[in-house]
Protein backbone atom coordinates (compact mmCIF):
# COMPACT_ATOMS: atom_id res chain seq x y z
CA UNK A 1 0.00 0.00 0.00
CA UNK A 2 1.14 3.72 -0.75
CA UNK A 3 -0.33 5.93 1.11
CA UNK A 4 -0.63 9.88 -1.32
CA UNK A 5 0.60 13.14 -0.64
CA UNK A 6 -3.02 13.98 -0.65
CA UNK A 7 -3.81 11.50 2.33
CA UNK A 8 -0.90 12.38 4.16
CA UNK A 9 -1.41 16.15 3.92
CA UNK A 10 -5.38 15.93 4.31
CA UNK A 11 -4.95 14.12 7.90
CA UNK A 12 -2.14 16.35 9.21
CA UNK A 13 -4.60 19.45 8.26
CA UNK A 14 -7.43 17.33 9.76
CA UNK A 15 -5.12 16.88 13.06
CA UNK A 16 -5.06 20.65 13.41
CA UNK A 17 -7.94 21.28 13.20
CA UNK A 18 -9.37 18.43 15.55
CA UNK A 19 -6.92 19.65 18.06
CA UNK A 20 -9.03 23.09 18.25
CA UNK A 21 -12.45 21.40 18.00
CA UNK A 22 -11.26 18.93 21.27
CA UNK A 23 -9.81 22.25 23.02
CA UNK A 24 -13.36 23.77 22.35
CA UNK A 25 -11.72 26.57 20.31
CA UNK A 26 -14.78 27.68 17.68
CA UNK A 27 -13.06 29.79 15.23
CA UNK A 28 -12.39 28.75 11.43
CA UNK A 29 -8.74 27.88 10.93
CA UNK A 30 -7.63 29.60 7.55
CA UNK A 31 -5.82 27.14 4.81
CA UNK A 32 -3.06 29.46 5.27
CA UNK A 33 -2.36 28.52 8.53
CA UNK A 34 -3.36 25.12 7.81
CA UNK A 35 -0.10 24.98 5.28
CA UNK A 36 2.29 26.61 8.04
CA UNK A 37 1.50 24.83 10.98
CA UNK A 38 2.13 21.51 8.84
CA UNK A 39 4.38 22.90 5.78
CA UNK A 40 1.67 21.72 3.52
CA UNK A 41 2.11 23.54 0.00
CA UNK A 42 -0.67 26.25 0.10
CA UNK A 43 -1.64 25.50 -3.82
CA UNK A 44 -2.10 21.65 -3.31
CA UNK A 45 -3.97 21.93 0.32
CA UNK A 46 -6.52 24.36 -1.50
CA UNK A 47 -7.77 21.61 -3.29
CA UNK A 48 -7.16 18.56 -0.66
CA UNK A 49 -9.71 21.00 1.71
CA UNK A 50 -12.38 21.12 -0.94
CA UNK A 51 -12.24 17.47 -1.78
CA UNK A 52 -12.92 17.35 1.99
CA UNK A 53 -15.58 19.82 1.80
CA UNK A 54 -16.91 17.76 -0.72
CA UNK A 55 -17.22 14.64 1.09
CA UNK A 56 -19.00 16.23 4.21
CA UNK A 57 -16.10 16.46 6.44
CA UNK A 58 -15.05 20.04 6.34
CA UNK A 59 -17.42 22.84 6.39
CA UNK A 60 -16.24 26.07 5.25
CA UNK A 61 -16.63 30.04 5.95
CA UNK A 62 -15.74 32.87 3.35
CA UNK A 63 -15.14 36.09 4.35
CA UNK A 64 -12.43 37.97 6.15
CA UNK A 65 -12.77 35.75 9.04
CA UNK A 66 -13.09 32.67 6.43
CA UNK A 67 -11.59 29.72 7.00
CA UNK A 68 -12.10 25.53 7.91
CA UNK A 69 -13.80 23.62 10.81
CA UNK A 70 -15.01 20.20 11.23
CA UNK A 71 -18.48 19.60 9.51
CA UNK A 72 -19.20 16.27 11.39
CA UNK A 73 -18.53 15.40 14.91
CA UNK A 74 -14.71 13.91 14.42
CA UNK A 75 -15.59 10.71 16.63
CA UNK A 76 -17.25 9.96 13.73
CA UNK A 77 -14.59 10.32 11.15
CA UNK A 78 -12.16 7.81 10.35
CA UNK A 79 -8.60 7.49 8.62
CA UNK A 80 -10.22 5.12 5.91
CA UNK A 81 -13.13 8.35 5.59
CA UNK A 82 -10.34 10.34 5.16
CA UNK A 83 -8.27 8.60 2.40
CA UNK A 84 -11.23 7.82 0.35
CA UNK A 85 -13.01 11.46 0.18
CA UNK A 86 -9.20 12.67 -1.14
CA UNK A 87 -8.22 9.19 -3.07
CA UNK A 88 -10.67 7.43 -4.05
CA UNK A 89 -10.87 3.21 -2.47
CA UNK A 90 -8.60 1.84 -0.52
CA UNK A 91 -7.46 -0.58 -2.02
CA UNK A 92 -7.90 -1.14 -5.95
CA UNK A 93 -6.04 -3.14 -8.75
CA UNK A 94 -5.40 -0.80 -11.55
CA UNK A 95 -8.31 0.92 -10.50
CA UNK A 96 -10.84 -1.59 -9.96
CA UNK A 97 -12.02 -2.70 -6.56
CA UNK A 98 -10.72 -6.10 -5.70
CA UNK A 99 -14.37 -8.07 -5.99
CA UNK A 100 -14.30 -6.96 -9.59
CA UNK A 101 -11.16 -8.06 -10.20
CA UNK A 102 -11.57 -10.93 -12.62
CA UNK A 103 -8.46 -13.53 -13.54
CA UNK A 104 -8.15 -16.66 -14.94
CA UNK A 105 -8.61 -19.54 -13.13
CA UNK A 106 -4.88 -20.05 -12.54
CA UNK A 107 -4.36 -16.64 -11.14
CA UNK A 108 -8.33 -16.16 -9.26
CA UNK A 109 -6.21 -16.68 -5.91
CA UNK A 110 -5.02 -13.15 -6.64
CA UNK A 111 -8.72 -11.91 -5.65
CA UNK A 112 -8.99 -13.54 -2.58
CA UNK A 113 -5.16 -11.56 -1.40
CA UNK A 114 -6.72 -8.51 -2.24
CA UNK A 115 -9.75 -9.18 -0.61
CA UNK A 116 -7.18 -10.14 2.62
CA UNK A 117 -5.24 -7.39 2.07
CA UNK A 118 -8.27 -4.65 2.34
CA UNK A 119 -9.68 -6.88 5.38
CA UNK A 120 -6.24 -5.86 7.04
CA UNK A 121 -5.98 -1.94 6.26
CA UNK A 122 -9.35 -1.34 7.03
CA UNK A 123 -9.28 -3.21 10.69
CA UNK A 124 -6.55 -0.01 11.12
CA UNK A 125 -7.78 2.54 9.24
CA UNK A 126 -11.55 2.50 9.90
CA UNK A 127 -11.22 2.06 13.62
CA UNK A 128 -8.82 4.97 14.00
CA UNK A 129 -10.62 8.55 14.26
CA UNK A 130 -9.71 12.05 14.07
CA UNK A 131 -10.07 11.99 17.71
CA UNK A 132 -7.35 9.09 18.11
CA UNK A 133 -5.00 11.28 16.37
CA UNK A 134 -5.87 14.49 17.95
CA UNK A 135 -5.35 13.05 20.94
CA UNK A 136 -2.21 10.78 19.94
CA UNK A 137 -4.27 7.65 21.18
CA UNK A 138 -4.66 5.03 19.37
CA UNK A 139 -6.89 2.33 19.67
CA UNK A 140 -4.94 -0.49 21.70
CA UNK A 141 -4.78 -3.00 19.03
CA UNK A 142 -3.67 -0.08 16.70
CA UNK A 143 -1.26 0.86 19.38
CA UNK A 144 0.03 -3.03 20.12
CA UNK A 145 0.43 -3.38 15.92
CA UNK A 146 2.53 -0.05 16.16
CA UNK A 147 4.58 -1.13 19.16
CA UNK A 148 5.71 -4.51 17.37
CA UNK A 149 9.55 -4.18 16.46
CA UNK A 150 9.07 -6.32 12.98
CA UNK A 151 6.13 -3.69 12.12
CA UNK A 152 8.84 -0.60 11.75
CA UNK A 153 11.65 -3.40 10.27
CA UNK A 154 11.51 -2.54 6.60
CA UNK A 155 11.65 -5.22 4.01
CA UNK A 156 13.28 -5.71 0.28
CA UNK A 157 12.49 -8.31 -2.27
CA UNK A 158 14.39 -11.42 -1.22
CA UNK A 159 14.44 -10.86 2.67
Amino acid sequence: MRVSAKSDYALRALIEITQRWVANDPSVVSAEELSRAQGIPHGFLQGILADLRRAGILASQRGQSGGWKLAVDPNEISVADVMRAVDGPIVSISGVRPESVAYNERAVVLQRVWIAARASLRDVLEHTTLIDLAKNKLPAGVERRSRDEDAWQARVPGS
